[in-house]
C-alpha cells in the first residue's frame, strides 16, 4: 500500500502538457479528471487513516479511481 497521492501529471509524465491542455478545452475531460482527484484523494486520506474507513469501502475507492484512470488514459493515447 502507497501513502503518495497519485496524482495524474505523476501518473502520466509523458501527458503532462495534453493533460493540461484537454483540461482547458475539454468538458468532459476536465469533469472527469476532477473526479478523478477527488477519488485519489478519498483514498489517500483513507489509506493515512486521515478519514478511517473500511477495507471494503478503500478497496471500491481503489476500483472506481483506476475505471477512471484508465478512462483517462484511453483518452490520452487518442491521436
Amino acid at each position: 500500500m502507497s501513502h503518495t497521492p497519485h496524482a495524474l501529471v505523476e501518473e502520466f509524465p509523458e501527458h503532462s502538457d495534453r493533460i493540461h491542455a484537454l483540461r482547458e478545452s475539454n468538458a468532459h475531460f476536465r469533469k472527469l479528471s476532477d473526479a478523478y482527484h477527488d477519488a485519489n484523494r478519498a483514498v489517500h486520506r483513507a489509506e493515512t487513516n486521515v478519514e478511517p474507513t473500511d477495507s471494503l469501502h478503500e478497496t471500491e475507492l481503489r476500483k472506481q479511481r483506476m475505471r477512471m484512470k484508465d478512462e483517462i488514459s484511453a483518452i490520452l493515447n487518442q491521436n
